[in-house]
């Protein structure tokens, strides 16, 4: 692995501490590096999943460290501070925040160790020393099942190196010996993991660190490592041309799941690694050390693994890979899952319940998932992935709650698919997002405007009290009928036609210039009629429109706009 050499660093003397601007020149050192080097990095990728970017994801987590730097620890001249504990703690945040896959995490762990044992002036080869052990630790506690073979292995013995010299080695005696311990531990890792041996490679993740510690070494002393590292032997066993696939197949896991979490704690974190680990597998949940997580999980439902952080904190910054689909682009053997073609267009996907409003949302255009018994968030999945569109506007109306719509909607979107689910609480809602749904339009304004339909759309309901019970107009008894607008009731009456005019009554108070009523499969013979003829002798200038809904428990459905 031999590189340019570069002009010499910003230090003293040879082997002087690190300030911050030499600590971000190591920074922009590694990415030059992998990024000479991330192709062959992907291509020894075959361990946990063999999808081929771990190069990939080891580049995309450094850029994330130095876009921290650039962000947390600039002086006021623009260029990177000289207190290196401001840069190195820049470093792991933005290297927490940006961390892609298995090996980014844990190379945000190596930040965070770094920035835990930075002083506020230097960094010597004391601190070097206790940050490769501290990063060590935590990429370990981080992994819920460490394995040997692979980037922890090579990190803890890089650490242990460093650990082992002398108390007055200089810093790039330690570096040195860091990267070499390093090197020696990768050739190791084609012997302790089957599949690597079976493959004939060293582990990926682990070449990317020595890139990593390389590049320290480089920054420190001005010349890169002269190396002459062999990374492929001859295979233990042939591999089958579809290895790509039996390996992922084998990984039992389709998805891996990374986000972040905010307003969280360390309890809570805790409870999140025990739901994941029932989940899937490849968990590891790191901190930044300044109350942010970072999650990562190799799983088979990606909606579960999103809802689960969402019990744990605030999660953003959301980013799911299909294993399989992946997998697919990588042989030319027929595929065992079909993949559907994904057409240009927008399509709309509304949840009914009920023949006669299905029918209706299906004659304006959208596919319609029945709601007669509970939607499950994997039914939606599965609809949205059908789609045959690179545009998917879905209408819940109030199929599904809030939480998991937000999962649904983590999970559909990919590269192919831009899937947006709109606030509908209720089919007259989804009615009248539709109604103002033009595919002409560029997807985000039409979405706004079937948003913005549904939001001036008042709603409410006539269902008929299953006990007695206390609400916010009075107790009801059991059998009254119960008007209510949104979730609260608004009307008790022992007579649903009485009812139901009361709740009109009470809807059109706030004006309104259309009434939309969806009659369900109970409701009482001529209440539609008997609502329209009470707005025309009530009301002025208001206009009904009655449809057969045929939807359980609802008696009726009711729209103001």
């Amino acid at each position: 692995m031999k590189q340019e050499a570069r002009p010499a660093p910003e230090v003293g003397a040879l082997g002087a501490p690190i300030d911050g601007r030499v600590l971000r020149r190591w920074a922009l050192g590694c990415v030059a590096g992998l990024e000479k080097r991330c192709a062959e990095i992907n291509d020894l990728n075959v361990y946990p999943i063999p999808d081929g970017d771990t190069g990939t994801n080891l580049l995309a987590t450094m850029r994330s460290a130095v876009a921290g730097v650039d962000k947390y620890a600039l002086d006021d001249a623009g260029r990177a501070s000289r207190d290196v504990h401001q840069v190195a703690v820049a470093l792991a945040k933005g290297a927490v925040y940006g961390a892609r896959g298995n090996s980014g995490v844990i190379l945000s762990q190596v930040l965070r160790g770094l920035a835990q044992a930075a002083g506020d002036v230097d960094f010597g080869a004391e601190a070097l020393r206790n940050g490769l052990l501290q990063g060590s630790n935590l990429a370990t506690d981080a992994v819920s099942d460490p394995v040997e073979g692979t980037i922890v292995t090579v990190l803890r013995c890089a650490a242990d190196a460093a650990a082992a010299l002398p108390r007055d080695a200089d810093v790039a005696a330690t570096a040195q010996a860091a990267a070499d311990a390093a090197v020696s531990a990768l050739m190791r890792t084609t012997s302790q993991l089957d599949v690597l041996e079976a493959a004939g490679v060293v582990d990926a993740g682990g070449f990317g660190l020595v890139v990593i510690l390389d590049a320290l070494v480089e920054a420190i002393t001005g010349t890169a490592p002269e190396r002459t590292l062999t990374t492929r032997r001859s295979p233990r066993t042939k591999m089958p041309a579809v290895a790509t696939d039996t390996c992922a197949g084998d990984s039992g896991q389709d998805y891996e799941v990374m986000y972040l979490v905010s307003d969280s704690d360390d309890e809570r974190m805790g409870n999140l690694r025990t739901s994941l680990d029932a989940l899937g597998d490849s968990v590891v949940i790191v901190g930044d050390g300044h109350g942010g997580w970072s999650v990562h999980v190799h799983c088979t439902d990606a909606g579960a693994a999103v809802e689960s952080g969402l019990a744990a904190g605030t999660v953003h910054g959301i980013r799911i890979t299909n294993f399989l689909v992946d997998a697919k682009k990588q042989t030319t053997e027929t595929p065992g899952v079909r993949v559907r073609p994904i057409t240009r267009g927008r399509g709309i996907i509304a949840i009914a319940a009920g023949d006669g409003a299905a029918e209706l949302f299906a004659a304006e255009g959208a596919i319609v998932l029945r709601g007669d018994t509970p939607v499950t968030r994997g039914q939606l999945l599965g609809v949205i992935r059908q789609m045959e569109r690179s545009e998917v506007l879905v209408l819940p109306n109030g199929g599904l709650s809030a939480q998991e719509l937000v999962a649904v909607s983590a999970a559909a979107r990919d590269s192919s698919h831009e899937v947006v689910l709109l606030a509908t609480s209720s089919m007259v809602q989804g009615i009248a997002a539709l109604a103002v749904h033009d595919p002409r339009r560029d997807a985000v304004d039409d979405a706004f405007a079937m948003s913005e339909a549904a939001a001036a759309t008042r709603w409410g309901a006539l269902r008929l009290a299953t006990e007695r019970a206390l609400t916010y107009v009075g107790t009801c008894e059991l059998g009254d009928a119960l008007g209510l607008m949104g979730q609260e009731v608004v009307v008790i009456d022992a007579e649903p036609t009485s009812a139901a005019t009361r709740l009109v009554d009470l809807a059109l108070g706030g004006g309104g210039e259309l009434v939309t009523v969806i009659l369900g499969a109970e409701a009482p013979e001529g209440i539609g009629e008997h609502i329209s003829d009470h707005v025309a002798h009530t009301q002025t200038g208001v206009d009904v429109v009655v449809y057969f809904g045929g939807q359980a428990g609802d008696l009726l459905q009711l729209g103001i706009e």
